[in-house]
């Protein structure tokens, strides 16, 4: 099966953009077309179990980057430049490792090679709290939302996973069972020894704690020529926070 993806531009350079965990293309619509319009192709990925991408009861980085290779194959691109963000900048890293020679520039957004705990108790248990209603109003997912997520950013960014269903009630795209199932993947390192040899661009939101100072010597190690670079005003979803910088930022690299 091939990845869900929305293209943007009829050529130009493959630019392949990945979303993050509960995220889906459509996060990148905007930066998806500034890219078109500098000269890319821009290749808005959905992967499995997210958007409109195929369900899997399995899910784990090594999938995900095989999806990922299928994808280049299906579409016949080579040389690409792929942008990932958080579980999308995993993906994005094992690929680079596993197929180095089908890549050209790498750009991974607010997220490093190392193991991260599991976070997400709360958005799953709201998102499963919604799922177990029959709703009819955005507004009563919203409602119900707010018991478990406090930030509206973070609740709006969430709620972009609801759709109507034929019988006008709203269901949710994500395959949330398999997400809850496998949730320790997401936080899963890359193994020891690997390492992707060519410029990578490492960009992290200043007020974001995924990406510490301490973590910079292990970047170095699966990147040795690794830039890291601040994205000001803008925590965890920089381009979201602060798209032009991140714009100008990843564009001068991925130009370069």
């Amino acid at each position: 099966m091939i990845l869900h993806s929305n293209i943007i531009g009829d050529s130009g350079k493959p630019l392949l953009i990945l979303h993050g965990f509960l995220g889906m293309s459509d996060n990148w619509k905007t930066l998806g077309k500034k890219f078109a319009a500098s000269g890319f192709q821009a290749h808005l990925i959905d992967q499995r179990n997210h958007g409109r991408s195929f369900h899997s009861d399995d899910f784990n980085y090594e999938l995900l980057a095989e999806d990922l290779k299928s994808y280049c194959e299906h579409h016949k691109l080579e040389n690409i430049s792929l942008v990932g963000h958080s579980m999308g900048g995993k993906t994005a890293m094992l690929f680079a490792v596993n197929y180095p020679e089908m890549l050209d520039k790498l750009i991974v957004v607010d997220i490093g090679p190392k193991f991260y705990p599991t976070h997400h108790e709360q958005i799953l248990a709201g998102l499963s709290a919604i799922q177990q209603e029959t709703l009819t109003k955005r507004s009563d997912a919203e409602a119900i939302m707010e018991n478990y997520v406090s930030n509206f950013g973070t609740r709006q960014f969430l709620l972009k996973n609801l759709y109507w269903q034929k019988d006008k009630t709203l269901g949710l795209r994500i395959n949330l069972e398999a997400l809850i199932e496998n949730v320790e993947e997401v936080g899963e390192p890359l193994e020891n020894f690997t390492s992707y040899e060519k410029e990578t661009l490492f960009l992290k939101g200043d007020k974001s704690e995924y990406i510490l100072t301490g973590d910079e010597k292990l970047i170095q190690q699966h990147f040795p020529k690794a830039i890291i670079q601040e994205i000001s005003n803008a925590g965890h979803w920089l381009h979201a926070e602060n798209p032009k910088e991140f714009f100008e930022k990843s564009l001068l690299f991925l130009n370069s």
